[in-house]
C-alpha cells in the first residue's frame, strides 16, 4: 500500500517521494490518518477502505470551495486515490496545538468573511455529500425553510425510521419545520458544515478548521453547531459579531438547527442522543 502511494505521489508531485516514515495521528474514529514523509517533506494522509473513496471525493471538493474563498486557512489538497484495497485523501501537514482566545477570536472573525463571501441565490451544493458517513443530500432549493426541512430534518427522520426509530408523523414535523422558518429567508453562506470543536485547531499559519461537509445554507447553522458542544470561548463569537453580527432570533432557531446533527448522532450511535433529540421535538412543538 506504502509503495503504491508512494508513486501517486511521486507523479502527482512530478519529483521522486519514497514514503520512509508513516507515524499515526489522531484523526478521530472514520479514518486511519497518518503524518508521511520521504525525509524531506512532510503530508497528512487519511486512509480507509476502497469503497469510501465517495466521501474523500466530496470533502475534497468541500476543500477546494473553501480554499477558493480564501477566508481562513483550510487544509490544501494534494492527491486523492486509491490502492488495491484502500482509498486516501493527501493534504498538505500542519503542526496544530489547542485554540486560545486570541486565536479564537481571530477564527470567529475568519469565519464570519468566510459566511459573507461568494453570490449564490440558493441553498445547497453541486453534488450529495456526508455528514460523517451518513449521507447528506442537497439539492438546490431557492427557499430556506424548504431545504432544510427536507434535505436535513426530514432525511434524517427517514433513515431513524428505517432503523427501527420513530419520533412521530415525518410529514407532521416537516411540514412544522417548515412553518417555523417559512419567514427566515437568510443569505446563502458558504458552510463549514460540521463545524464541532474537533474540527478546528490553532496552525502556524493561524486558525485553521478541516473536515468539512460543505453546502450553501443560513450561517447559522454554523454557529448553532460550535454551540451544541459547548466547546468554543466567548472570544469566538465576539470576534464573529464584531464582523458580521447575528440576526435577530438567532436563539429561537438554534436548537432547531442542532437537531440535524443531533438526529444524525441519534442515527449513529442511539442511547443519550435519542433522548436528546426527543427533548428538541418536544420543546420545539415540532409533532402538535
Amino acid at each position: 500500500m506504502w509503495q503504491a502511494i508512494s508513486h501517486q505521489l511521486s507523479d502527482v508531485l512530478d519529483r521522486p517521494f519514497k514514503i520512509r516514515e508513516h507515524q499515526p495521528v489522531d484523526g478521530g474514529d472514520i479514518n486511519q490518518c497518518f503524518c508521511i514523509s520521504d525525509g524531506e517533506d512532510r503530508f497528512f494522509i487519511k486512509l480507509n477502505d476502497r469503497e469510501h473513496v465517495a466521501v474523500f471525493e466530496t470533502e475534497a471538493e468541500s476543500l477546494r470551495l473553501l480554499n477558493e474563498a480564501d477566508c481562513i486557512e483550510i487544509p490544501q489538497l494534494i492527491h486523492l486515490g486509491t490502492c488495491r484495497e484502500k482509498s486516501f485523501l493527501v493534504l498538505n501537514y500542519l503542526p496544530t496545538k489547542a485554540m486560545d482566545d486570541e486565536s479564537s477570536f481571530e477564527l470567529g472573525r475568519s469565519l464570519a468573511n468566510l459566511h459573507l463571501w461568494g453570490e449564490q441565490a440558493e441553498y445547497g451544493f453541486d453534488l450529495d455529500n456526508y455528514i460523517g458517513l451518513t449521507p447528506q443530500p442537497n439539492k438546490w432549493r431557492r427557499k430556506w425553510c424548504r431545504f432544510f426541512a427536507e434535505q436535513r430534518i426530514a432525511w434524517q427522520l427517514q433513515l431513524c425510521e428505517e432503523k427501527g426509530i420513530r419520533f412521530g408523523s415525518i410529514d407532521t414535523i416537516t411540514g412544522n419545520v417548515i412553518d417555523y422558518l417559512v419567514h427566515h429567508q437568510p443569505k446563502p453562506s458558504l458552510l463549514h458544515g460540521d463545524l464541532w470543536h474537533g474540527n478546528c485547531a490553532l496552525s502556524v499559519n493561524g486558525p485553521i478548521i478541516f473536515d468539512p461537509a460543505s453546502y450553501w445554507g443560513d450561517r447559522e447553522c454554523d454557529i448553532a453547531m460550535t454551540e451544541l458542544f459547548n466547546g468554543y470561548p466567548p472570544s469566538f463569537y465576539e470576534g464573529y459579531n464584531q464582523v458580521w453580527p447575528l440576526d435577530e432570533g438567532y436563539e429561537d432557531r438554534r436548537d432547531l438547527y442542532n437537531l440535524y446533527h443531533v438526529l444524525n448522532h441519534c442515527n449513529l450511535f442511539g442511547g443519550e442522543y435519542l433522548r436528546q433529540a426527543e427533548h428538541i421535538i418536544n420543546k420545539l412543538g415540532l409533532t402538535e
